[in-house]
């Protein structure tokens, strides 16, 4: 509940994370990741993570992860194979996490299967992850990696509401709409966000919010926006023709949950001067890698394109 308070704080207003801003404005609003630090030997800084290690943790983990990721129990010598151990080793740490009720065997099916703590586990991560505070890092890196500013929104009552923005030394150069919200069908976010709902739900905020014309690239027809949102489905991220803006060029890529449903989306935005047509490729690759690693953080999964 806590997160979700936060997030929906958030939702009222764009957090600006510019490095002009100072350090104070920085920590305030930014995780940063901090370089993990080097000695003469990098050598020995790797033995030295390995001696941290818990070997026979590492491999009851490792069941437990193949176990989640498959669509059912698992016998014995299925799991030994696939977690390339021997069979007596499998069993022992199998008999340990069913021990602590993270595995449980199912008799009627003969195999083994997640436990109810497992779940119960997930289930905690689920309340307290906060999409912003994972998302925040990605940003940083994906606006450094760029030289563009980087969005982050999700999708309410039919509109776009921006939850953070990280700017850089060329934020000031770009004319962006300093707002909380957009519609859906003119915005690169917003056609992500869309891209992962049904056409009846598509349809339904359509008639809500309407098709309005902001320039003259803005799609204007249900249909037309059906076709884009397909090319964003297929390629994995949406684009901003100065739909919005005259000028403004963005991409974005959606963000899934563990369900494999769009819950927020990232976006680059830039001039169209900078963000020209060779670029668009890689900064929509780009960005798609981005929400990917996002979603992976945040325990989502990306669909499997049909």
């Amino acid at each position: 509940m806590k997160a979700q308070a936060q997030n929906s704080i958030l939702a009222r207003r764009i957090i600006h994370d510019d490095p002009s801003e100072g350090a104070a404005a920085i920590i305030k609003t930014a995780i940063i990741e901090a370089p993990r630090e080097k000695n003469d030997n990098g050598k020995a800084d790797a033995k030295a993570e390995r001696g941290q290690v818990v070997q026979s943790l590492c491999r009851a983990l490792n069941i437990l992860t193949i176990l989640g990721s498959n669509d059912g129990p698992m016998t014995l010598t299925e799991l030994s194979e696939a977690a390339n151990l021997s069979p007596s080793t499998t069993h022992r740490l199998l008999t340990t996490l069913q021990y602590e009720r993270y595995v449980r065997f199912d008799q009627s099916a003969r195999g083994w299967v997640v436990g109810v703590q497992a779940y119960m586990t997930g289930a905690n991560f689920l309340k307290t992850r906060n999409l912003v505070d994972v998302a925040r890092p990605r940003m940083r890196r994906l606006m450094e990696e760029s030289s563009e500013i980087v969005n982050l929104a999700v999708e309410e009552n039919g509109e776009a509401i921006y939850l953070a923005r990280v700017g850089g030394p060329r934020a000031a150069q770009v004319a962006v709409p300093q707002t909380d919200r957009t519609l859906l069908h003119c915005s690169a976010v917003g056609k992500a966000l869309l891209a992962g709902m049904t056409e009846t739900k598509v349809q339904t905020i359509v008639t809500q919010r309407g098709m309005r014309q902001f320039t003259r690239s803005t799609l204007s027809s249900l249909p037309a926006l059906y076709r884009d949102l397909t090319l964003v489905r297929t390629r994995g991220y949406a684009l901003d023709q100065e739909e919005r803006v005259s000028g403004l060029r963005c991409v974005a890529a959606p963000i899934f949950d563990e369900n494999s449903r769009v819950m927020g989306a990232l976006s680059l935005s830039g001039s169209s001067r900078r963000i020209e047509d060779a670029r668009l490729r890689a900064l929509g690759e780009m960005v798609k890698r981005a929400a990917a690693a996002v979603t992976q953080e945040l325990g989502g999964r990306v669909p499997v394109p049909n």
